[in-house]
């Protein structure tokens, strides 16, 4: 078997390990994923393992155990694949016996061929989802995906993964029998996609516009049926670098097989090892959150004695974003925590839909006011509700019987997103038909939390619970639980700058926290070096004014980079 590193670059040598061990038992699948299991207990071992949200997919080395923080956006149908197999050597006839569990294509020795009659062959079955990253996900709680920015703090990651994927198989490579090996470069991906017709850009399908991030073809083992629609998970398993399937092969239409079989170069498999269904994405809070984890009751236990004050203190940074109204600050926090504990019949228990009027009109109010949202929440979206959006925008998933597949739209959220609806852009004009439906589909998620899919001939009722805070002028067109009419106690001349000075005193309280946690590790000199990072980070962003996400990565800038002088300091032995 592999030594104990060869499990991140290698996984399939460690599963090939235990097939050889146990050959037809059922038993070396158990093992495997015991075994995984075991390896993600040992300290910081989920860090180790390089992440899909954060790592772009060129930098991952083929065939490597990867992770993925996802919500199933649409289910394929369940499809077969030969669980044990049997090759023939075409000069010596010696038979040897391979497993074809998380892999797509079979592997083939040199004068090696597929014995389809031999009696020990096995089908089994496996499940397809189609993934995407966590719509709306808060900016604090991902990793910087975009623009490649977490790759350039990592040359040493970057070096090994672009080393392995420049080999591109090479160790548990996989092949077709008795064709050359192909590699995934970008002249093979242009092949793949002008034999699929894709000379336009791929849809991937995102339910959110602007969202970036790869989406992934997942497919499941066992238990698949715990699974739904809309489910977030975070997946364990090895990324298949696999050549695509000839289109010729294939009995799908043109249009489906463009669908379900796109290039691995746009989006990659995942044979999954291990999944969990996650009840929440703060990173901040345990992965369960059940009575029985005593984790959880020591961390429940010990933020009940800081409620108060923590408490106090969002209260008060509320009453100043919502202009001095303590008043709608006390409902914000009421809409905040709410959520939907259990349904009576149709009825959903625990809904909180508030709708703040007397928003400024033709402002930056609540642009603002939804970034301060944003940083509180896991999840969260702006809907902004002009007569142009809501008649062109698709807000409902429909069934796209050509493809085979569910497209996507708006309200395809999971659970505990907050959907924050600006009515303070509506201006007169028609709404048409889709605009109509459109309506319609928000008045039913704010009354019922449900969402009815489109299947052409019927529709099917998704049960959701969406958090939904709507900001008007005058009252809302839409329905809520309680309106509160805004006061403001000051009105700002410049609202930009006085919108930002909650920033600016936001970055005051984190100075303090973190002399407050450790008195040597930030002085005066340091705060204003962040702050020096964080106003050039802000102007390379194309930003005039600094930002909660660009402070944020400053200080993560900031953080690494001290990080990397201790590690050379402490190889070196000498101050730098």
């Amino acid at each position: 078997m592999p030594c104990g590193e060869d499990w991140l670059s290698h996984p399939l040598g460690i599963v090939q390990g235990f097939f050889a061990q146990n050959g037809v038992n059922p038993d070396w699948e158990k093992k495997v994923i015991e075994y995984f299991k075991e390896k993600l207990k040992e300290n910081n071992a989920p860090k180790w393992v390089p992440s899909l949200n954060e790592v772009p997919l060129h930098y991952l080395k083929p065939n490597s155990f990867v992770k993925f923080r996802c919500m199933v956006q649409d289910m394929f149908d369940p499809e077969f694949y030969m669980g044990v197999y049997e090759t023939v050597n075409r000069n010596t006839k010696a038979r040897v016996l391979h497993f074809g569990k998380y892999r797509d294509v079979a592997e083939c020795g040199p004068q090696q061929e597929v014995d389809i009659n031999s009696p020990r062959t096995t089908t089994l079955e496996r499940q397809t989802f189609y993934c995407v990253p966590v719509p709306g996900e808060s900016i604090r709680h991902k990793r910087s995906y975009e623009d490649d920015e977490d790759m350039d703090l990592q040359p040493h990651k970057q070096k090994d993964q672009n080393a392995g994927a420049g080999q591109a198989g090479g160790a548990g490579g996989l092949q077709w029998c008795g064709e050359p090996k192909r590699l995934e470069t970008e002249a093979s991906a242009g092949q793949q996609l002008n034999s699929l017709n894709l000379s336009s850009p791929f849809d991937l399908n995102f339910p959110l516009p602007g969202e970036k991030g790869p989406a992934c073809l997942v497919k499941v083992y066992e238990d698949w049926d715990c699974f739904k629609v809309n489910d977030v998970l975070e997946l364990y398993g090895i990324l298949d670098a696999s050549s695509l399937l000839d289109p010729m092969e294939c009995t799908d239409t043109a249009e489906e097989q463009r669908v379900h079989s796109p290039p691995a170069s746009l989006v990659p498999r995942i044979h999954v090892i291990l999944a969990q269904k996650l009840q929440h994405i703060n990173p901040l809070l345990p992965a369960c959150l059940g009575k029985g984890e005593s984790g959880a009751c020591k961390l429940v236990s010990g933020f009940m004695s800081e409620l108060s004050p923590v408490r106090a203190e969002l209260l008060g940074f509320l009453t100043h974003a919502l202009l001095g109204d303590s008043l709608a600050a006390e409902y914000l926090i009421l809409h905040l925590i709410s959520t939907v504990y259990t349904r009576r019949d149709v009825l959903p228990l625990g809904k909180f839909t508030v709708n703040l009027s007397g928003c400024p009109r033709n402002s930056t109010f609540t642009e603002h006011l939804y970034r301060i949202i944003q940083h509180l929440v896991p999840a969260s979206f702006r809907l902004q509700m002009t007569i142009e959006n809501m008649n062109h925008l698709k807000f409902i998933p429909h069934k796209d019987y050509t493809a085979n597949r569910l497209v996507s739209g708006l309200l395809q959220l999971p659970n505990n997103t907050s959907l924050i609806i600006d009515e303070t852009l509506l201006e007169q004009g028609q709404l048409d038909t889709p605009g109509v439906h459109n309506v319609t589909a928000l008045s039913n998620l704010i009354t019922w939390q449900k969402v009815d899919y489109d299947f052409s001939y019927h529709q099917m009722e998704f049960p959701c619970n969406i958090n939904v805070f709507i900001t008007s002028e005058g009252r809302s067109l839409l329905p809520a639980d309680c309106q509160i009419h805004l006061q403001p106690q000051l009105i700002p001349p410049n609202m930009e700058e006085y919108m930002n000075s909650l920033l600016s005193a936001a970055v005051e309280d984190d100075f303090v926290e973190m002399r407050k946690n450790d008195p040597q590790s930030i002085t005066a000199d340091d705060l204003h070096q962040l702050l020096v990072v964080a106003r050039f980070l802000s102007l390379s962003a194309g930003q005039t004014t600094l930002s909660r996400e660009r402070w944020i990565r400053a200080k993560q800038l900031e953080s690494l980079r001290r990080t990397r002088l201790q590690q050379q300091k402490c190889m070196n032995g000498n101050e730098l």
